[in-house]
């Protein structure tokens, strides 16, 4: 697992959205339907934070880390996906 995302990414998903699910969580009700998903997007929140990788990054060539969209689905960074569109 290469990391894929940046301090303030990790930072944002650590110290706001993880609290944040806690406590929507909480509100909600922690054993409600609810209160579960904001559970499991808390942990999903809280662990990508912390070992620095989104899988959901990958297929779409999102980093955080080097710059926004530094490869593509294919693994093709934006000058060669333009140079393959102009080669076609």
């Amino acid at each position: 697992m290469k990391r894929n995302m940046g301090t303030i990414d990790r930072i944002v998903r650590t110290f706001v959205l993880t609290p944040g699910a806690i406590v929507g969580a909480v509100v909600v009700g922690p054993a409600t339907a609810g209160g579960i998903v904001l559970w499991v997007v808390a942990a999903i929140m809280l662990g990508t934070g912390a070992s620095g990788f989104c899988p959901l990054y990958v297929p779409f060539g999102i980093d955080t880390q080097h710059g926004l969209h530094k490869a593509g689905p294919k693994g093709h960074k934006d000058s060669e996906r333009a140079a393959i569109r102009h080669a076609a």
